[in-house]
């Protein structure tokens, strides 16, 4: 059974950096688009980017939340079988857990043209980000 495995987490005052990880281990990410999202405590969790994958109409393609656009950069290594997703400029509302996950059908779950009612093909663990000064 595959899983992705997240790191990358941590504490950072505002205005400052970090870089998240996502790996595959058991699943191959060059099939799936992979997801970032996040979420906190008694709040629904927030899509906040994807990138497209090989075998969709979206390789290379990345798509973002307005609360991140332009302070957050996905990207993926296929030769790493990761996606990262670099931080830039945090705030203190960006502070969550935050999960990715990989499933064929994420672009276009991203971009409103799907729905899936019983979950994506894989999740990571969550990494907690904290932004405070």
């Amino acid at each position: 059974q595959g899983q992705l495995v997240e790191s990358g987490g941590g504490s950072v005052q505002p205005g400052g950096s970090l870089k998240l990880s996502c790996v595959g281990s058991g699943v191959s990410l060059d099939r799936h688009a992979v997801g970032w999202f996040r979420q906190v405590p008694g709040m629904e969790r927030e899509r906040i980017a994807c990138i497209g994958s090989q075998i969709d109409a979206h390789d290379g393609k990345a798509i973002y939340a307005d609360s991140v656009n332009g302070r957050f950069t996905i990207s993926r290594d296929y030769a790493k079988n990761a996606v990262y997703l670099q931080m830039d400029n945090l705030q203190p509302e960006d502070t969550a857990v935050y999960y990715c996950a990989a499933d064929t059908l994420l672009f276009y779950i991203f971009r409103g043209l799907a729905s899936k009612g019983g979950g994506y093909d894989y999740w990571g663990q969550g990494t907690q980000v904290t932004v405070s000064s």
